[in-house]
């Protein structure tokens, strides 16, 4: 005998359901609130994406299908030099102090997930469709940032893809979701009577906690995440508290190299032989020809400071510290590019993984902050802060400003 979809011992009836916290209010307010904070994380997003210059080139480009989803790129900007920093920390901090939203407004309208029949309509229909996207997506896309912050690369193939077009395919549900649901949600917060509705079980067992206070612990569960994890945007003290992140914290190390780095020089394989000043060179090609440059030979060209920070995707950021070498701009001019510096190609010692060649616009290379560091807040650079040489541009994503320079190509890319 086939079960009967009615019977309270079965999820999908309504009676399964008993809390007497879900309803349309509940629901509504934390729907709202993930409105706006989900709208502010598709954004920024799309502005973290923006700032590796993926159209620069084929090694910025993680994503080299997108096609029209690359409609709104643009030449990153180096001002504020802070502005990374910013965008990154905002999308990752609001992330993480969203997820307690996220779990509760999902909780809350886990009955229509069960809800029989599938579809009472086509109309019924598109908004299950709508629904199944909207919950996966968002599912998706959270457990996959969560990863990626926490370091822990156990996606089926590259973050950069998956994220980037799991964000599309929810952001649209979300739109989808938002425009049939936003003026229901606003009326609902409004009234101070609950309106019928599916949410609302037919049979709820005794509350223990009212709505408002669900949601102060909902609030509270937000709060606690973004101050353990918000202070890894800063050095000092601020940096302990972000006890849920990777490069939260004390700093890694004390004195002039001792702020936050993302891999080191043995994880990558550097060969410390090849690096050592002796024997180490850089390779500078342009317009004339090419150059070679030792580093005894680069600390007797003009030299110039730059107070500027590294920020990272994974949504950690030192201070200021303060970087002093060569002017890209003048490297480029060393080349035939005494007034007009082109975009330029960097390459690394590193032999394997991401971003171990990067390119930069010509805006970046002209701007006077943009340097080829050789020292770090008045002492040379250690090994895993690039030593004998590292690129360090305001306002780009850190795995732009390459460590353990080799080779630097300027020229239309």
């Amino acid at each position: 005998m086939r079960d009967d979809p009615r019977d309270p011992r079965l999820p999908t009836s309504p009676g399964f359901w008993r809390s007497p916290l879900r309803g349309p209010w509940f629901t509504s307010v934390l729907g709202l609130v993930l409105l706006a904070g989900i709208t502010v994380l598709f954004v920024t997003g799309l502005l973290s994406y923006a700032a590796y210059n993926p159209d620069l080139s084929p090694v910025n480009d993680k994503t080299p299908d997108k096609g029209i989803l690359g409609f709104y790129l643009f030449a990153w900007p180096t001002d504020p030099h802070w502005l990374y920093r910013l965008n990154q920390g905002v999308h990752v901090t609001l992330g993480i102090t969203l997820i307690p939203v996220l779990l509760a407004k999902l909780w809350s309208v886990v009955p229509r997930l069960f809800a029989l029949p599938p579809a009472r309509s086509l109309a019924h229909a598109l908004e299950r469709i709508s629904l199944l996207l909207l919950v996966g997506g968002g599912l998706f896309e959270f457990v996959t940032g969560v990863l990626n912050v926490q370091l822990d690369y156990v996606f089926p193939g590259s973050f950069y893809p998956l994220h980037f077009y799991g964000a599309w395919v929810f952001f649209a549900a979300f739109v989808a979701h938002a425009l049939l649901k936003t003026p229901t949600a606003l009326r609902s917060v409004r009234r101070l009577r609950e309106e019928k509705s599916d949410l609302v079980s037919p049979r709820p067992a005794e509350p223990t906690v009212s709505r408002r206070g669900a949601l102060w612990f909902v609030g509270g569960g937000s709060l606690l995440l973004f101050v353990t994890t918000v202070g890894q945007n800063f050095g000092g003290p601020l940096r302990r508290t972000a006890l849920l992140a990777p490069h939260g914290g004390g700093e890694p190390g004390s004195g002039p190299n001792g702020f936050q780095i993302n891999k080191t020089a043995a994880y990558v394989g550097i060969d410390s032989a090849e690096a050592a000043e002796d024997a180490w060179r850089l390779v500078v090609t342009g317009r004339t020809g090419t150059v070679r440059l030792s580093r005894a030979r680069l600390a007797e060209l003009p030299l110039y400071s730059s107070a500027l920070p590294i920020a990272c995707v994974e949504g950690w950021s030192t201070p200021d510290q303060w970087w002093r070498g060569v002017r890209l701009r003048d490297l480029a001019a060393l080349v035939g590019y005494e007034d007009d510096p082109p975009d330029v190609f960097v390459e690394s010692l590193q032999r394997h993984g991401a971003f171990r060649k990067a390119a930069l616009r010509a805006n970046q290379v002209a701007d006077p902050r943009s340097l080829l560091a050789l020292y770090v807040n008045g002492e040379d650079l250690s090994p895993d802060h690039g030593h004998p040489a590292r690129i360090i541009v305001p306002a780009a994503p850190g795995v732009l400003n390459t460590k353990w320079v080799a080779r630097m190509t300027f020229g239309d890319l």
